[in-house]
């Protein structure tokens, strides 16, 4: 499960087996779609699951959260806000 950013500050969470791959398809825009539009490209956070179902189920969670719950969530582990992906 993961969240990006773009620079103006638009989040988007999604969920993947490959954070690497994924991460990559983003900065270059292979996937159209929300992120490739708003240019959301930069990788705030990330969370590893044993099970696929249980990072859905935490995607869907978070996406339910309001703007300033996602952002305490990446300050728990970027609170610089860098690109993890870099």
């Amino acid at each position: 499960m993961y969240i990006l950013s773009s620079k103006t500050g638009t989040l988007y969470t999604g969920v993947t087996n490959n954070l690497q791959k994924r991460t990559f398809e983003h900065k270059n825009k292979l996937i159209p779609g929300f992120t490739s539009k708003y240019n959301i490209n930069q990788l705030m956070f990330y969370q590893e699951f044993s099970r696929i179902e249980d990072a859905i189920e935490v995607e869907k969670k978070i996406k339910k959260w309001s703007r300033k719950k996602k952002i305490n969530l990446i300050k728990t582990i970027n609170p610089q806000f860098k690109d993890l992906a870099v």
